[in-house]
């Protein structure tokens, strides 16, 4: 199980309680625990943590290093919670829950997270190795906390309702920020892990990224990079939820959520690229015929790529030519160059590994101005860990190496 489901919600607004009050008495009071139950309960999230998060001196406790990096995690964690709840009610005409935390349980939150992933209780039952009936309890309880409807059947079926999905959303930048908790934990003592979470488009995946994880790797010996590939819409989402830290590839015209900001990192030029032996491989200029007389094969519209790809026609006063093919698979695409005098266009980053191997080459150019900014893509209340912030300094100088980066990034 993931470590972050063993926290106690209650335990960690007691933890917020003691660090305001710097004194358990006073904080039992406020949480209506007893001082051996609250003392319990900061000693268990110890554990956890495997930190030391208070000491204890006569008259009250002090917060520790260790503390000081937790407490704020935990109070980001359960403001998202507080914040969602608020929000699904808000929209019913609803009040705010107070202390909300000793409401709800991870358990029932769990329960959420998970029937509302798969859409089905047995399912959820069976990947969670509980019975259906202790999920059918956790989720009725949830509801009635809440009281909103979050799941509705349509025959045999259930599926969340737009409440229950926003919901979580808000659960999911939860469990990331305590995630994030534990991460800065792990990692305050040299060679100590910790995992960066990466959504990643093709453009980036070539020169630029591989390098960068290399560095990284070197820089953090005990760390762990989890990337995940997908299209930008799905990565898009699991960025917002906090799934992933970062995301990085070409740089939007504009990003559809006001929650996320791109950031610059550096400009790739284009290139048209071709097997080779192609015909038009080694021709001093193409001219508009050249690129009208044979086939594409490029990404779907309005990505980056095909924007370009379009706009190389258009300035030339010619309507794209239809595309046999539309695909944004570089392995597929490369294939189809091979059998065949079939063009793209493709990122120099990109094509600096493909021209290491001979099979394709460089027919030309697109035109002066056909560049593609490289950017990453993150959260607007993203707080890094010290592990994100060394990945994204890193960033920063191998973009400078690309050119025109500025070797930076700022926030």
């Amino acid at each position: 199980m993931d470590q972050v489901w063993s926290f106690n919600l209650r335990h960690l607004g007691a933890l917020l309680e003691v660090a305001q009050a710097c004194n358990i008495s006073l904080a039992a009071r406020t949480v209506n625990l007893s001082q051996p139950a609250l003392a319990q309960a900061i000693f268990r999230i110890e554990r956890l943590l495997d930190a030391r998060l208070f000491e204890r001196r006569s008259g009250g406790v002090t917060i520790t290093a260790a503390g000081s990096q937790f407490v704020p995690r935990a109070e980001r964690a359960l403001a998202f919670l507080a914040r969602g709840v608020a929000h699904i009610r808000r929209s019913h005409g609803m009040p705010t829950l107070p202390r909300l935390e000793q409401r709800v349980t991870m358990s029932q939150l769990r329960a959420l997270v998970s029937v509302v992933g798969v859409g089905s209780y047995t399912r959820a039952a069976s990947e969670l190795g509980l019975s259906q009936p202790s999920l059918h309890r956790a989720m009725r309880e949830l509801q009635d906390i809440i009281d909103i409807p979050l799941l509705e059947r349509s025959g045999r079926a259930i599926r969340a309702t737009v409440p229950a999905e926003r919901l979580v959303h808000f659960v999911r930048l939860m469990l990331a920020e305590l995630r994030a908790g534990i991460d800065e934990l792990s990692t305050r003592d040299e060679g100590l892990g910790g995992t960066l979470h990466i959504g990643v488009l093709p453009v980036a995946r070539a020169w630029f990224l591989p390098k960068v994880l290399a560095e990284f790797c070197t820089r953090w010996p005990a760390a762990s990079v989890d990337i995940l590939e997908g299209p930008y819409a799905e990565l898009l989402t699991h960025l917002r939820q906090g799934d992933v830290d970062l995301l990085i590839g070409s740089q939007r015209e504009s990003v559809p959520e006001q929650d996320v900001i791109q950031q610059a990192l550096f400009d790739d030029e284009l290139v048209i690229v071709g097997r080779a032996g192609h015909p038009l491989h080694g021709k001093p200029a193409l001219d508009t015929a050249d690129l009208l007389n044979h086939h594409w094969v490029m990404p779907a519209p309005g990505t980056p790529m095909r924007v370009s790809w379009e706009r190389m026609f258009q300035v030339r006063g010619q309507t794209p030519p239809v595309l046999r093919v539309q695909c944004g698979s570089l392995t597929i695409k490369r294939g189809l160059m091979m059998e065949g005098d079939w063009l793209t266009l493709m990122s120099r980053d990109q094509f600096r590994l493909e021209s290491q191997v001979g099979q394709l080459v460089e027919i030309g150019s697109p035109g002066q101005g056909f560049w593609r900014t490289i950017a990453l893509t993150r959260r607007t209340d993203w707080r890094p860990t010290l592990l994100q912030a060394s990945f994204i300094e890193l960033l920063g100088s191998v973009a400078g190496e690309m050119g025109d980066g500025e070797g930076g990034v700022g926030w």
